[in-house]
């Protein structure tokens, strides 16, 4: 379903002659492709998970926002405005962000159905998170929170 959205969003960008879209776009798709190509020894013809291209698009951002940051230091204006852009366009496929308290109600929860009680426990309450708020949550946060609540 998400790839439908990319393909059509992909065509719209290049109707209305959005420069930026078409190529973040582009982007998008021909970085699927890498990890389609890159799983299909295991998976076959079977293409990649909504909650995989979800977690792909994170990543996206998260590259980008470590970009703007470096080239903040090195007064490149351009350069940021430009990644700026693209992470706008990388957002309107993501679903909205857990933040603050909501973020932490939802460790919280997870922590208590997967009886954690020590650090040790970490790893299945990270896998737990993934699993159900794959794309909507910030995992190096909630990895802090989960690592307070344990430590």
């Amino acid at each position: 379903m998400l790839r439908t959205q990319l393909n059509e969003a992909l065509k719209s960008a290049l109707k209305s002659q959005d420069k930026v879209a078409v190529s973040t776009i582009r982007l998008i798709l021909a970085a699927l492709k890498d990890r389609e190509i890159a799983v299909r020894p295991e998976r076959g013809e079977a293409g990649l998970e909504d909650d995989e291209i979800l977690q792909l698009l994170q990543k996206m951002v998260k590259q980008r926002d470590e970009s703007i940051a470096l080239y903040l230091q090195g007064g490149r204006q351009d350069l940021v405005d430009r990644e700026r852009a693209e992470v706008e366009v990388i957002n309107r496929f993501l679903p909205k962000q857990m933040e603050g308290d909501e973020l932490r109600q939802a460790v919280e929860t997870v922590v208590g159905e997967a009886d954690a009680s020590n650090l040790k426990d970490m790893g299945r309450v990270m896998a737990a998170l993934r699993e159900r708020y794959a794309g909507r949550m910030d995992f190096a946060k909630a990895s802090g929170i989960v690592k307070e609540m344990l430590g």
